[in-house]
């Protein structure tokens, strides 16, 4: 069984905010995805915490950031930290936010980059605030599409001081077959020394009813191979794994995709690098 820290952990309040994106995806929609449902559906698994990864509740991101700060202070949550939302677009605002941020266990930010237009992350102000966030030892995910991993290099390159950690495997478009593409945009990215890349994601992007190991592991493989075992972190990407599967059926998806490699190889992608990466371990 292989040792994991969940670098992508999502959580559904309804009660406290509203999760618009949400109300089209049948699974998701209507639903609560709470800290004692991913406890109930990860016992039997060697999850060794995880961080709290912001769920798009649009201009209320500050308030999801000190909600999930509330719980992380419970010893028994699991929850070593919180990847926050944040505006770099924006002049106002911004360092307070990061101000604020200091003082709680926020461990690094994202801004929703695949849904707007790709002029956002190449202003001078949105890498001039990137910069801020990586001066102050934080690291910022990036949400690329795999049709805008250029954009993602240019962003990478602009901010080369800065830890960069692209999500669910660049969102190869898995359903549509477009795998070279893909891979081309991958192995660039992987030349840059500030980006790594978490393995999350992908099962979502599978056709209807083939999520499976012989669908993703041809990608699995390739960001292993572009990046390196020293390189990779986890991260389970519930409740929005549950659009094509589950998150015990991604566990053991993944538990074999990375069967072949060292248990130091495993041991560094499952929660090593992660521990390193998000400063957990300081």
């Amino acid at each position: 069984m292989v040792k994991l820290l969940d670098t992508h952990q999502h959580l559904l309040y309804r009660s406290h905010f509203d999760y618009l994106w949400s109300d089209s995806l049948l699974p998701l929609s209507g639903r609560d995805f709470t800290l004692a449902d991913y406890k109930a559906l990860t016992a039997g698994h060697e999850i060794l915490g995880s961080l709290f990864m912001e769920v798009d509740v649009g201009d209320a991101y500050r308030d999801e950031t000190r909600f999930v700060a509330g719980l992380c202070n419970d010893p028994d949550s699991g929850l070593l930290g919180i990847i926050s939302s944040c505006r770099p677009e924006d002049s106002t605002g911004f360092d307070t936010w990061l101000e604020e941020c200091n003082d709680l266990p926020v461990v690094g930010f994202r801004r929703i980059l695949h849904e707007v237009s790709d002029d956002l992350s190449r202003s001078a102000l949105f890498r001039e605030n990137i910069r801020k966030i990586g001066a102050r030892g934080h690291v910022f995910d990036m949400v690329f599409r795999a049709d805008q991993l250029t954009v993602a290099r240019e962003l990478a390159t602009a901010c080369d001081d800065v830890t960069l950690v692209l999500d669910h495997c660049g969102v190869p478009d898995i359903a549509n077959g477009d795998f070279e593409a893909w891979r081309s945009g991958i192995t660039g990215l992987s030349n840059l020394a500030n980006v790594h890349c978490k393995i999350s994601g992908i099962l979502a992007y599978c056709p209807r009813d083939a999520a499976s190991l012989e669908t993703v592991r041809p990608y699995i493989e390739h960001v292993i191979e572009s990046f390196g075992s020293d390189r990779l972190v986890w991260g389970s990407d519930w409740p929005v794994v549950d659009l094509r599967a589950s998150l015990p059926t991604w566990i053991s998806v993944y538990e074999q995709a990375v069967l072949g490699l060292s248990v130091d190889e495993q041991a560094a992608i499952g929660y090593l690098n992660a521990q390193k990466i998000y400063g957990l371990d300081r």
